[in-house]
């Protein structure tokens, strides 16, 4: 019996992309967690604490 293994590698634009959106949102969650207007704190308060961001 003959077994064909094929593999495949990830293309670097798709390591880049993944990269960029990962970037974003920490960047994005870290703004927000430390923004000085009580609404944009408030706004994302119980996310931050489900994801175990601190705030306080």
């Amino acid at each position: 019996m003959l077994v064909q293994i094929q593999t495949s590698a990830i293309p670097w634009a798709s390591v880049y992309a993944i990269s960029a959106a990962v970037l974003t949102g920490v960047f994005i969650l870290a703004a927000v967690g430390f923004a000085g207007p009580e609404v944009l704190h408030n706004a994302a308060h119980d996310i931050r604490h489900g994801l175990a961001f601190p705030c306080h």
